[in-house]
C-alpha cells in the first residue's frame, strides 16, 4: 500500500513535470553551465596555442642591420617581414589593423653603436589594447637572448668568462603537479555547477505552496486524511528531485567536457574519475534537499506567488557569498569550510581535484552541514502548517 507521503510526492512531481517552465529551466541549467565552462576553457586553450599553430607576424624596419637577430627570430617561429620606414602614425595604423603582433625598428645609428660596443637601441612598437601580449612577450624574450649572446661573445673576446656575470645561479625545483596547480581554478569553475541545486527547485516549491495557497487548492489538500508533515515532505521531496536530477546531469556533462578538453595545453589537468564523480554527486544530494526545504519554508510564509518569488530570489544570493569571501581573502582550506553549505561542496571538489587523499571526514561534514539544516527547516514548516489560521491567512 502506498503511503500518503508517496502519494503527495508523486502528485506534486507529476504536476511539476507537466509544467513546461520547470522542464525548460531544468534543461537550460543542465546544459548552460557545463557548456559555458567548456567554451571558456576551449577559448583559453585556443589562445594559448595560437602562437604554436599560427606563428608570430612581426614587421621589421631596418632588419638588414642585424642579420643574426633576424635568424634567431626565424628559429622561434617568428616571421619577420621587412617593411619600409614608417613614422609613428603609420606604425600605429599598422598595429591597429592587427596584421602584425608588433613592429621592430632598428634606428639609423644602430650599426654605429653596435660596432663601437655601445648600447645599440632597438625599438619595439605594440598596441597594449590588443590581445597579443603573449606574442609580444615571445619577441622580447628573443631580444633578451640576442643581447645576452652578444654580451657573452664580447666578454670572451676580452678573455673574460661570461659566467662572471652570473655569480649566483638559482635552481628551481617545483614539486607541484598539474592537478594541484589547476585544482583551485578548476574547483572554482566547477563550484558554479552547484548553484542549480538551489535554483532548479524554486519554481516547483513556490507553485506547490504559495501558488496553491493563492489558488485556494491548499485548503482542499489540507482537508485530506494526511498529517501535515506528510504533505510538507511530499512537496519538499518533489521540488528537491528536480535539483538532484539537474545537478547530477550537470556534473556528469561537465566531467565529460573536462575529460575531453586538452587541458594540458594550459598546464592543467582533470584528475577526477567516474568513481570520484559519483561520490561528489551523492554528497550533493543533501545540498539539493536543503535548497528545496528553504524554498518550501519561504514560499509557505508568502501571501502570493509573486511575493514568494521575490523573497526567494534575494535568498538565492546567500549560498554563494561564502565562496566569494574565501576566494577574495585567499583563505587556505580549513575544516570549518566543510561546515558551510555550498562552500563545503566547492571545497571538497577543489581538494579532490588535487589528486590527493581527502579522507572520510570532509565527505561526512559536507553531507551533515546540508542535511541537518534541511531537516530542521522542514520540521519548522510542518509545525507551522498545523495552524489553520496560518494556512488560510492570505
Amino acid at each position: 500500500m502506498k503511503t500518503k507521503l508517496w502519494i503527495v510526492f508523486w502528485k506534486e512531481l507529476r504536476e511539476t513535470l507537466r509544467d513546461k517552465r520547470s522542464l525548460s529551466m531544468l534543461a537550460l541549467f543542465t546544459l548552460f553551465y557545463p557548456a559555458m565552462i567548456g567554451l571558456m576553457l576551449h577559448q583559453g586553450i585556443n589562445k594559448s596555442t595560437k602562437t604554436e599553430r599560427e606563428g608570430i607576424e612581426l614587421a621589421v624596419i631596418g632588419g638588414a642591420k642585424a642579420p643574426t637577430l633576424m635568424s634567431q627570430l626565424a628559429q622561434k617561429n617568428i616571421t619577420a617581414k621587412e617593411t619600409a620606414p614608417m613614422d609613428e602614425e603609420a606604425i600605429g595604423e599598422l598595429l591597429r589593423s592587427k596584421k602584425v603582433a608588433a613592429v621592430l625598428r632598428l634606428p639609423d645609428d644602430y650599426t654605429d653603436n653596435y660596432m663601437a660596443m655601445r648600447p645599440a637601441r632597438v625599438e619595439i612598437w605594440y598596441d597594449s589594447a590588443s590581445d597579443r601580449d603573449r606574442q609580444r612577450g615571445d619577441v622580447e624574450e628573443v631580444l633578451r637572448a640576442y643581447g645576452s649572446n652578444i654580451a657573452g661573445a664580447r666578454l670572451l673576446a676580452h678573455g673574460v668568462s661570461p659566467a662572471a656575470l652570473n655569480p649566483v645561479i638559482v635552481q628551481r625545483y617545483d614539486t607541484g603537479t598539474n592537478a594541484s596547480r589547476s585544482a583551485v581554478l578548476i574547483g572554482g569553475i566547477i563550484g558554479i555547477l552547484f548553484f542549480p541545486a538551489f535554483m532548479l527547485s524554486m519554481s516547483a516549491a513556490v507553485d506547490s505552496t504559495a501558488g496553491e495557497r493563492e489558488r485556494r487548492s491548499l485548503e482542499v489538500l489540507m482537508a485530506q486524511p494526511a498529517r501535515t508533515w506528510e504533505l510538507v515532505c511530499g512537496k519538499w521531496l518533489a521540488a528537491s528531485t528536480l535539483g538532484i536530477v539537474g545537478v547530477t546531469l550537470e556534473l556528469m556533462l561537465a566531467h565529460l567536457i573536462l575529460s575531453w578538453l586538452p587541458l594540458e595545453e594550459l598546464g592543467m589537468t582533470w584528475s577526477l574519475g567516474w568513481g570520484d564523480l559519483l561520490l561528489v554527486c551523492l554528497v550533493t544530494v543533501p545540498l539539493a534537499l536543503l535548497g528545496g526545504a528553504l524554498h518550501i519554508a519561504l514560499a509557505m510564509n508568502s501571501k502570493s506567488f509573486k511575493e514568494a518569488q521575490t523573497m526567494i530570489s534575494f535568498v538565492l544570493i546567500v549560498p554563494i557569498i561564502p565562496g566569494f569571501v574565501v576566494s577574495f581573502m585567499e583563505l587556505k582550506t580549513a575544516q570549518w569550510m566543510y561546515m558551510v553549505p555550498f562552500l563545503s561542496n566547492q571545497t571538497l571538489v577543489t581538494e579532490m581535484s588535487k589528486a590527493g587523499h581527502v579522507g572520510a571526514m570532509p565527505f561526512l561534514l559536507t553531507v551533515l552541514c546540508s542535511a541537518i539544516p534541511a531537516a530542521l527547516i522542514i520540521a519548522y514548516a510542518s509545525w507551522r502548517m498545523k495552524s489553520e489560521r496560518y494556512v488560510l491567512g492570505v
